[in-house]
């Protein structure tokens, strides 16, 4: 297969799930690009962790992709050049067309990432950042891009700034959350930012922060010009979200939302994936999804409570058939 630019993947659909850690397992992803997504993102890898321990459970499952959504994007994070180089070619090489580009976190929030000067805190650095860039581009033959946000705080704002030192290290393509690390996901996302970096770059822009409908897709897209948006919250639980922000782009329909009880069957199917692929185990990992499907629904209040009690496939399938029962009762 011919590789793939950042500009033909935007061009084929431009609506893309965003890495989530947690969150974007390949079942998770598999659901989402059947429901329109365009390009889905795996959970972010350490760099250090694929160095020391390549091999990993958890490692391995973030690497199996699900055939409904190849080729996938991989991203990665860290603060050292050469290991994140040598990583990436090494994942490139292992897993060859499943991969259409790698994608480097500098935005991720969380204090024990920030800690290690790794995710937003490279927004601090951005000589280190920029030769992560350049080496990490040098050693793979697909496009590499950046994920960052609108600055470490309101008073170190250096979106337009970084994303200008990001292309030039190489980057093909970057994404743009509009909030601060100070902020995490707290407050509103400034869009303003994403322009503003459009306007300073030739490479594609992808916007991302506060996406929750199908007008938010084209609400960011038409006020920030970005080539892409990213979903990240607003898919969790809602997949259909691609699907209906497709038909508003594309036709300008607004497609009617799910109902409840559609939700609760995608939550099974969603449930038996996650235990087909990674096994009884999952349905711990499962509970979140479920509280997010029924989300504001009858009675949600009451399975989000009983859902915690479920440890098996069959109970969790059980409680949700019972809801299911309980729906068409009203």
């Amino acid at each position: 297969m011919a590789m793939l630019s950042v500009a033909d993947i935007l061009a084929a659909n431009n609506v893309l799930l965003a890495p989530m850690a947690g969150v974007t397992e390949a079942p998770f992803r598999g659901i989402c690009k059947k429901m329109g997504a365009g390009l889905t993102y795996t959970e972010m890898l350490s760099a250090k962790g694929l160095h020391y321990n390549p091999d990993s459970r958890g490692t391995r499952a973030i690497l199996t992709f699900s055939e409904y959504e190849t080729p996938c994007a991989v991203q990665i994070f860290g603060s050292d050049p050469e290991m994140m180089a040598q990583q990436a070619a090494k994942l490139v090489a292992k897993h060859g067309a499943d991969i259409a580009l790698i994608d480097i976190n500098m935005g991720c929030p969380v204090t024990k990432v920030v800690g290690k000067g790794e995710g937003s805190a490279l927004m601090r650095t951005p000589d280190l950042a920029a030769r992560i860039v350049h080496e990490v581009a040098l050693s793979v033959p697909i496009p590499v891009t950046v994920k960052f946000r609108k600055g470490w705080d309101e008073d170190e704002v250096n979106a337009v700034e970084f994303a200008q030192t990001m292309e030039a290290a190489g980057a093909a393509a970057i994404a743009v959350h509009g909030r601060t690390r100070e902020q995490f996901y707290h407050g509103k996302a400034d869009w303003t930012v994403i322009a503003q970096v459009k306007a300073a770059v030739s490479v594609p822009v992808i916007g991302s922060g506060d996406v929750f409908s199908a007008d938010d897709v084209v609400g960011i897209l038409e006020r920030t010009g970005a080539d892409g948006v990213m979903v990240a919250r607003g898919a969790q639980g809602n997949p259909w979200i691609f699907r209906e922000a497709r038909a508003l782009l594309d036709s300008g329909v607004r497609l009617d939302p799910p109902t409840v009880q559609e939700r609760v069957e995608m939550a099974r199917q969603h449930a038996r994936a996650l235990v087909a692929f990674s096994g009884e185990r999952s349905v711990g990992r499962m509970r979140k999804h479920v509280a997010w499907y029924v989300a504001g629904a009858p009675g949600a209040s009451h399975v989000r409570g009983r859902v915690n009690n479920c440890t098996t496939p069959d109970e969790l399938d059980a409680l949700l058939v019972e809801y299911l029962e309980y729906l068409e009762s009203l």
